[in-house]
C-alpha cells in the first residue's frame, strides 16, 4: 500500500516512503539537456538509494542528460526491434515464441525501470537491462541474450 500511496502522492512524506523518488526526479531534472558530465553527478553521494541498482536510470538522466539519455532509449528499441525480427524469422515455432519471450522481457523491463524512476510507474526493484549492478539479473540476461542471439543464427532468410 505504501508503493501505491507514495507512487500517487510522492510530497506526502519526502523525507521517508517518498524520499527515493523525489530523489530520483531531482536527479533527472538537474541532467537538463546534456547533462552535468560523466562521473559528476550529485545525487549519487548520499543522496539517492541505490544509484548502481535500481536508480541507475536517474544517475545516468543526471550526468548524460535528455539527449545522450535519449540514445540510451533509443538503442534498447533497436534491441527490440532486431529482436522480434528474429522472432519473425525463426525456423520453428518454439524459437519464435522463445525470441518473442526474451525480447519482451528485455523490452518490459527497460520500460518498468525508467518508468518507476520517471515516476510513471510505482516504484519497484527490478534494475535496468544490461546497465544496473546485479550479479544475478546481468547473469541471466546475458544468458537469455545468448539463445537469442542463437535463435538468430538459425533463421530462415
Amino acid at each position: 500500500m505504501n508503493r501505491i500511496t507514495v507512487y500517487l502522492h510522492p510530497e506526502l512524506d519526502p523525507r521517508g516512503i517518498g524520499y527515493q523518488i523525489n530523489q530520483a526526479l531531482l536527479a533527472v531534472g538537474t541532467g537538463g539537456l546534456w547533462g552535468l558530465g560523466f562521473g559528476r553527478s550529485r545525487q549519487k553521494y548520499h543522496y539517492l538509494p541505490e544509484p548502481a541498482g535500481d536508480s541507475v536510470f536517474a544517475i545516468i538522466s543526471e550526468e548524460l542528460g535528455f539527449v545522450r539519455t535519449s540514445i540510451l532509449l533509443l538503442i534498447f528499441a533497436v534491441i527490440g526491434y532486431r529482436g522480434f525480427a528474429i522472432a519473425r524469422k525463426a525456423p520453428d515455432t518454439f524459437g519464435q515464441l522463445l525470441a518473442v519471450g526474451i525480447t519482451a522481457w528485455i523490452i518490459s523491463q527497460m520500460f518498468i525501470n525508467t518508468g518507476s524512476i520517471l515516476a510513471i510507474t510505482p516504484l519497484t526493484g527490478i534494475p535496468l537491462p544490461f546497465i544496473s549492478y546485479g550479479g544475478t539479473a546481468l547473469a541471466a540476461m546475458l544468458f537469455a541474450t545468448g539463445v537469442l542471439l542463437n535463435i538468430s543464427k538459425y533463421t530462415n532468410e
